[in-house]
This record gives C-alpha cells, structure tokens and sequence, in this order.
C-alpha cells in the first residue's frame, strides 16, 4: 500500500452467540452467523482488518482462528466453554465486555458493531473508556418478540430496558428493514441515528438452476416453505392452505436432518396439521437443507411461500428471489421492503383469519399457478432486484457509509486498495 493511500480500517465485530464459523441449523445458529460471516468476509476483501469475537462454547476450540477470506475469529472466554442457549447468555456478558476492554487497552479497533443486544451490551462495556465507536444492529428486537410470544417468550425480563439503554449510547443503529426502524423510534430512540442496510445473499450461489422446473405434465406443482422448525414460521398455515389447491404439492425444508425429524416436536406437530388436513401425502419434510442444495430446490419450486407470523428481516424471500422463485409471503417486517407486491411476487395478511379459513392465501396460490406467465415475470423481477439491492457488495457499501460516518477513519466509508 503506498503512502497516498488511505490506511486499512480496523473493525471489531462483536457478535456473543453467533460464531460466523458455526453449523446452521441449530436453535441458535441461523441468519445472524451467515450475516457476520458474510459482512466481514467482504469487508476483509475491501482491504480492512476484521476481527469477530464470539462466545468459547467448546473448550476444545483455539483462541484464535483467521478464515481463508482473512477473517480473523476469537473465541472469547465468557461464562462455561459449553453450549448455552442465547436466551441465558445475560449474566456472562459483563466477563465478555471486561476481556474485550482489556484486549482493546492496547490495541483499540478503529469501530466495534455489534450485532445482538447482548453483544451491544459487552461491545460498549468494552469500547466505552476508549472512546471508539460502537455501531449497533439488534438483528431482532425484544419488543417484537414479546408481542408475538407473549408467555412463550424466554428472552431475560431486563431484555428491552438493555437494548434501549444500547440504542442510546451507541454511535449509530443499523436497521435491517424499514419496519424495524418503526420499532426502533417507538422504543424512544433517535430515527436520526438509525441507517437501513438490509441483509443479503450470494447471487453467484443463489442462482436459478436452468432446466429445473421441467416436469412431467402429470407432475403435481410445487410450492416451497424453507426455514426453521418453529411455529411462528407458519409452515402449519401452508399445510392447510394446500388442501385448497389441488394438483399442487408441499415441500418444506428446514429443521435437523432428516433421519432426526423423528424426534422434532415441531415436524411431528406438522405431521399431525397435514394428516387433519387431509394432506398427508402431499407434504415432505426434508429436514435440513445446505446451501449448497438449496438454489435448485428453489429453482425447482413453481412458488416459494414464506409465511411467518413475524420476521425481523426474512432471508427466505431474497434467496428465493435470486434464484427466478416467485413468492408468496406475508406482509410482516423485511418483507415487506424485499417482496414488492405484484412484482416479485404477492403479500397475503400476517395470519389466516379466525376460524382458519385462509380463502386469501388459497386464491392467491391457486391464481398464480394458473398464471405461468406472470409467475415468470415475477421470477425475472426478483432476480433483478436482488442484483439492485441485496448484494453482499451492497450491504458491504452500506455498512460502511454508517462506520464512516461514526469514525475518523475515511477509509471505512469505502475500499482500501
């Protein structure tokens, strides 16, 4: 690097539960880890120097481990070298932040961002008599969860309180949606300091597979669920919405592998919803899918339906997007910024009306795959969108415009060469 140029940022990660090296799949591993492992990936490639910190849950692993991106990950000694769930994760967060503060007493990054309350809890604890700026995205708010859980929500009672007192001192928010930034200012923090940069997804992975919806004309049509094995994903609702569209079949990946779905609450729950239904044999669960299958399992689908109750950003719909899959998703947080109504595809209501006559959502999915044609043109439209705006190049400029805006460090608001 010669002189003139401007010299690599230095950005801390913080990100507690959430290591950017685990398996997906498990109850706690999920969009967050490949956000992470996405987002300092390619700002790594833009020349910064990238450390995450995240939680030792295995005494097995080392301290420290640099990824083949140049990623450097350190496990952080906080509470038991075991796994915990993220929901009693609270009472260590205090040991994280002190080793973060003395790990930073010397050598302090140029920006933390943290990502999770909990993180923005011990990346402030960490960053606070240095005075380096911490940037926040909460990735899910315990407002929201509250309000759709209520009793089955496990989040610690002081949840809300921690995440408004992070708002206010950190230096900036980052939202994932517009919704989000709703949520945030109803909370009582500043919109002023809250920048939307929406998550994002790998275009060249997630691409539309040629030749993968041909089928044999008897072939049923296929509609595709992806998530989690949780009920507020809503993969119930498309069960019984398939009872009023014949000729259609439903595929629904997520979950543990497959010889485990046997003891899965959830797929047995689901199982029992499909059997009622009358549906049995029309419904697969395929346990859990890599990524690595999942472009042509969603090039394959007529329709991917994603119908959570709630979601804070939504993955599901831009993956599907991205590889020419129209959708069908509910009008519920970053859904409705990614999913452009008439489109990319269609919104239908956050539930099925009372009483479980879900006429809105069987029209819709009945209406769409009798219309090849628009389903085509929807396909089309989402791939270009995700091109537009979903990148992880996108997110990277995104990202960096707010660390540049919090930190003294010109370099951070765009690449270092």
């Amino acid at each position: 690097m010669s002189p003139s140029q401007p010299t690599a940022g230095r950005v801390a990660m913080v990100s507690e539960h959430a290591s950017p090296l685990a398996e997906l799949g498990g109850p706690d591993a999920g969009g967050q880890n490949v956000y992470v492992a996405r987002l300092a990936a390619q700002l790594a490639r833009r020349g910064h120097e990238v450390v995450v910190y995240t939680r030792r849950d295995d005494p097995g692993l080392p301290e420290r481990v640099t990824t083949a991106e140049g990623v450097k990950v350190v496990h952080v000694p906080a509470g038991p070298a075991a796994p915990i769930p993220k929901d009693e994760l609270l009472p260590y967060m205090p040991e994280f932040g002190t080793w973060l503060a003395r790990e930073w007493s010397t050598d302090p990054p140029d920006v933390v961002h943290a990502h999770f309350w909990m993180s923005g809890m011990a990346a402030l604890a960490g960053a606070r008599e240095l005075g380096v700026p911490v940037v926040q995205t909460y990735h899910a708010l315990g407002t929201v969860k509250k309000r759709h859980q209520g009793a089955a929500d496990t989040s610690p009672p002081q949840r809300v309180a921690i995440e408004k007192a992070v708002g206010r001192e950190c230096s900036g928010i980052i939202a994932t949606c517009r919704d989000e930034v709703a949520e945030l200012v109803a909370m009582g923090l500043p919109p002023g300091r809250v920048s939307v940069v929406p998550c994002g997804v790998d275009p060249e992975l997630f691409a539309p597979v040629a030749g993968a919806r041909r089928r044999p004309a008897s072939a049923p049509r296929r509609l595709l669920s992806v998530g989690r094995l949780v009920p507020r994903k809503g993969f119930d609702r498309a069960i019984r919405a398939l009872a009023g569209v014949p000729d259609a079949e439903l595929i629904v990946a997520g979950g543990p592998e497959a010889a485990l779905l046997g003891a899965e609450p959830e797929a047995e729950r689901l199982r029992a919803v499909a059997e009622e239904c009358g549906v049995a044999d029309r419904v697969t669960l395929l346990g859990g899918v890599g990524p690595a299958r999942m472009p042509r399992l969603m090039s394959e689908a007529d329709l991917v339906l994603s119908l959570p109750r709630y979601e804070p950003f939504g993955i599901v719909p831009v993956e599907a997007m991205a590889c020419c899959a129209p959708v069908v998703a509910t009008a519920v947080g970053g859904q409705l910024d990614t999913v452009v109504d008439d489109l990319t595809g269609v919104h239908v209501a956050p539930e099925a009306p009372d009483g479980g006559h879900d006429r809105d959502l069987v029209d819709t999915v009945n209406r769409l795959l009798d219309d090849p044609e628009r389903l085509a043109r929807y396909g089309a439209a989402g791939r270009r969108r995700v091109l537009a705006r979903y990148t992880w190049d996108r997110v990277a400029d995104g990202v960096s415009r707010v660390y540049g805006a919090v930190s003294c460090v010109p370099s951070l608001s765009g690449v270092v060469r």
